[in-house]
């Protein structure tokens, strides 16, 4: 069974940083485009950052130029280094990655607090 396993969440004053990181358990990894989304309460999930196999990458305008996603193939991992961080980047932040057959996967969410 595919399985993404979310870690790094926490608390952190205004302008500080954190990492996100996401392990997947999947057979195939290096083609599949992977990505980090939030939701925050009575909020709609947000697409924050997707990176391609290849490495290529986007950002929501939101957190462009203070968030960095990246990945390792031979890890199977996935990172969102997110610096500057903001009272309004306080939310659950996910992690997703579609499989071959199209089914989408979703890592168990991992808190963000941004507070001082």
């Amino acid at each position: 069974q595919v399985q993404l396993v979310e870690s790094g969440g926490g608390l952190v004053q205004p302008g500080g940083s954190l990492r996100l990181s996401c392990a997947a358990s999947v057979k195939i990894f290096s083609i599949r485009p992977m990505d980090w989304y939030r939701q925050g309460p009575g909020k709609q999930r947000e697409l924050v950052a997707t990176i391609t196999g290849a490495g290529n990458t986007n950002y929501a305008d939101s957190v462009k130029d203070r968030f960095t996603i990246s990945r390792d193939n031979a890890k199977k991992t996935t990172w969102l280094q997110m610096n500057s961080l903001k009272p309004e980047d306080t939310t659950v932040y996910y992690c997703h990655l579609k499989g071959a057959t199209g089914n989408d996967y979703w890592g168990q969410g991992t808190q963000v607090t941004v507070s001082s």
